[in-house]
């Protein structure tokens, strides 16, 4: 090998190891560990039975057992309220933070949807519970995920699943309404919310 091809090699190395030392990770999990879904309706699975709600298949997908802490209608200010509660109810190991589509429907101000989300990631962290941050899309057709969900992952060193709801929102077949998903979404959904979760190293 030539010194050239050396070099260049180590280069893409380090460039590959800084890249993936960037990304933020979860511990993983204990064989007994709790998985809580948090979140509105999607959370809940509204527009299915309850046996194919995302955290249902999650539960199926992964092998542990994830609790369905879902609230339908609920806005990031009212989920601050509750999350500790949860918390100390079910001793999870991981939360799947899955909040903010209410709030971008009623024009509640980025910021305060950022603080609000940065209050639950803090709150679970100071107790050693891992999170994995669920972006929504801004509130306009073919939207990208609000910016403020990559700025928490960032700043909070939290793993983000930025593009599975954005991306089934714009497909009618994944939906059983406007805002809702079908069982074929929840399925989409459950998926890769699982295998964000491989990725980042909690399965």
């Amino acid at each position: 090998m030539s010194v050239k091809k050396g070099v260049s090699l180590i280069g893409l190395l380090m460039v590959v190891g800084l890249i993936s030392c960037s990304q933020p990770s979860i511990e993983p999990l204990d064989k007994d560990a709790v998985i809580v879904a948090f979140g509105d309706s999607l959370t809940v699975g509204y527009g299915v039975s309850e046996d194919k709600s995302y955290p249902a298949i999650l539960q199926k997908l992964s092998g542990y057992q994830v609790v369905n802490e879902g609230v339908s209608g609920e806005v990031t200010r009212e989920g601050v309220l509750r999350f500790s509660a949860v918390l100390e109810r079910h001793q999870p190991q991981l939360v799947v933070l899955f909040e903010g589509g209410n709030d971008l429907l009623r024009n509640v101000p980025a910021i305060e949807i950022e603080k609000n989300l940065a209050q639950m990631i803090a709150i679970a962290q100071a107790q050693q519970v891992s999170v994995l941050l669920i972006g929504m899309p801004e509130k306009k057709l073919f939207s990208n995920t609000a910016p403020f969900y990559k700025k928490l992952s960032k700043q909070w060193q939290v793993p983000l699943e930025a593009d599975i709801v954005g991306h089934l929102m714009i497909r009618a077949s994944m939906k059983s309404d406007y805002i809702h998903f079908n069982e074929k979404g929840y399925q989409k959904l459950a998926k890769a919310i699982y295998e964000k979760l491989q990725v980042s190293g909690a399965l």
